[in-house]
This record gives C-alpha cells, sequence and structure tokens, in this order.
C-alpha cells in the first residue's frame, strides 16, 4: 500500500510566519518587564499569564497583517 505524502506535507507546513512569532517575543519580554498591559487601551491591569501574553502577542500580529490563522471560536452546546 501507498504511504500518504499530503498529510505528512500539511504538517510541515509553517502555520505562523516569521513576523508573528516576533511580535509574541516581543509580548513576553513586556510582560517580564512589567509593561505588557490587557484589555482596551490598556486599562485592565497587568498580564499575569504567560499564555495572556502569547494571545496578546498574536493578536497584535494579525493587525500588523502577519501570517497568523484566524481566531478559533469555541462552539457552545445547546441543553
Amino acid at each position: 500500500m501507498a504511504a500518504k505524502k499530503s498529510s505528512s506535507r500539511k504538517s510541515s507546513r509553517r502555520r505562523y510566519g516569521k513576523s508573528a512569532s516576533k511580535s509574541v517575543e516581543s509580548a513576553m519580554r513586556r510582560r517580564k518587564r512589567g509593561t505588557l498591559k490587557r484589555g482596551k487601551s490598556g486599562h485592565g491591569g497587568k498580564v499575569k499569564t504567560r499564555r495572556q501574553a502569547i494571545a496578546i502577542g498574536l493578536s497584535e500580529a494579525r493587525k500588523k497583517g502577519a501570517k497568523v490563522p484566524p481566531k478559533k471560536t469555541g462552539s457552545r452546546s445547546k441543553s
């Protein structure tokens, strides 16, 4: 049987651009220094978690037009 080549090629492609990783690095540095703020126009206080800093960095990259996948939207389950 022939092995699937398309799936291996798909996983090796780069999902995020270089400029996106640079903006995330910058956000992480600002978090360490304590200058990274959350919320609209920085009135929400300081960022406390790494995960939050990464999200802010990716958001800034999206605004600049870097190669970043769109945000994942959670689906709500009906009860």
